[in-house]
């Protein structure tokens, strides 16, 4: 708005001179305004005294202020409930906010950090943090190859690489990149009084044995035992079929042991084909101690249940399978790469196979030292 040439005071001093006896033509003249600007001050200040005319002023002025600040309110509560798709609880969030205040509603750098609540020192900060590309790609491969390990053992395996990185920088890569892997619910069991199991201190000790149940796509059912050493926790086998009887399963600790021995005891539950007639005589052939756990006390065979939870996790759940023949070929590749590849934490980072091949060598060590 044009300012004024004349003050409030000197206004009301013209106007005082024209209720004197001047003419508003003299007073034109002489001030050099135009009629309609002298009529116009007269229809405002006509009457009032300088002190009234300084308030009207103030009080004009503390309106303009009232109103811009009401119209710059309304305009920020529009403008944050454009912006607040989702909730701003990160810098970067905050920044992209505050960029797009400045570029789409014309607010200055201040008022728009304001507004989401941001320091203009972190909006303007820029990082020199290297972009991490190299690992970023080895992570999503490794990610995409194993779909279900989670940042620790992706982490094991980026070091058996010659990849140095700390693990929360790692962390924060398997964030950004997306890679955090749901973890699938389960039943909820009642909880009781727990004792820690008893970990074997040699291979073929103690065996764990149980069955798990999954489907083909036609709707056929099988089941696959499974055949764990609680020393080294190395699949000793996954044999899959439409059917494992009692017979069955000792043809097929027969068929282990020929390679590695026979264990000193084996755990199992209580189903019909490890408490058949079949079993019993095995048992006693071949002189081996079998402990069944408490009925509905699955956590006594822990080992192999944790077992059961990964092959069902990291391969039934991500396969579909055809034929009694792909199932074998699919479980059995993945029984090789649990054996060989798969870092197990309980192990220190080691595979089934490391423990167990650094077992025997050990035990030779011993027997040479006798």
């Amino acid at each position: 708005m044009k300012r004024s040439r004349f003050s409030d005071e000197q206004i009301i001093s013209i106007l005082e001179e024209h209720q004197a006896g001047l003419s508003a033509v003299e007073l034109c003249r002489k001030y050099g305004v135009s009629d309609a600007t002298f009529y116009k001050w007269r229809s405002k200040y006509g009457g009032m005294e300088v002190a009234e005319a300084k308030r009207l002023k103030a009080l004009e002025e503390e309106n303009g202020k009232l109103k811009r600040l009401l119209a710059n309110a309304m305009l920020d509560v529009s403008t944050l409930k454009e912006m607040l798709g989702k909730k701003l609880l990160k810098p970067g969030s905050r920044r992209n906010a505050v960029t797009w205040a400045m570029k789409e509603k014309g607010y200055s750098q201040r008022r728009a950090c304001g507004l989401v609540d941001i320091d203009p020192r972190v909006f303007r900060y820029r990082s020199t943090r290297g972009d991490d590309i190299a690992i970023r790609t080895r992570l999503k491969e490794l990610a995409s190859q194993r779909r279900r390990l989670r940042y620790r053992r992706l982490h094991i395996l980026l070091r058996r690489e010659g990849v140095e990185i700390n693990w929360k920088k790692l962390y924060r890569l398997y964030r950004e990149e997306r890679l955090t892997v749901r973890k699938r619910g389960g039943r909820k069991r009642a909880l009781g009084t727990r004792a820690p199991l008893t970990i074997p201190q040699g291979q073929n000790q103690r065996w764990s044995l149980d069955f798990v149940s999954d489907a083909l796509v036609d709707g056929r059912r099988f089941r696959i035992l499974c055949v764990l050493d609680d020393f080294s926790r190395e699949c000793l086998a996954t044999v899959v079929d439409n059917s494992l009887s009692g017979e069955r399963v000792g043809r097929e600790l027969d068929r282990i042991a020929l390679s590695i021995g026979y264990p000193c005891m084996v755990v199992s539950d209580n189903g019909t084909e490890l408490t058949s007639n079949a079993i019993l005589k095995w048992q006693q052939d071949h002189a081996v101690e079998w402990h069944y756990i408490a009925p509905g006390k699955p956590m006594q065979n822990g080992f192999v249940e944790s077992f059961n939870g990964r092959l069902r996790d990291e391969c039934l759940n991500e396969h579909l399978f055809t034929s009694y023949r792909h199932a074998r070929e699919i479980i059995e590749d993945w029984r090789n790469d649990y054996n060989l590849n798969r870092p197990h934490t309980s192990l220190d980072g080691l595979t089934p196979y490391e423990l167990a091949t650094r077992s025997r060598e050990d035990q030779n060590m011993n027997r040479a030292n006798l």
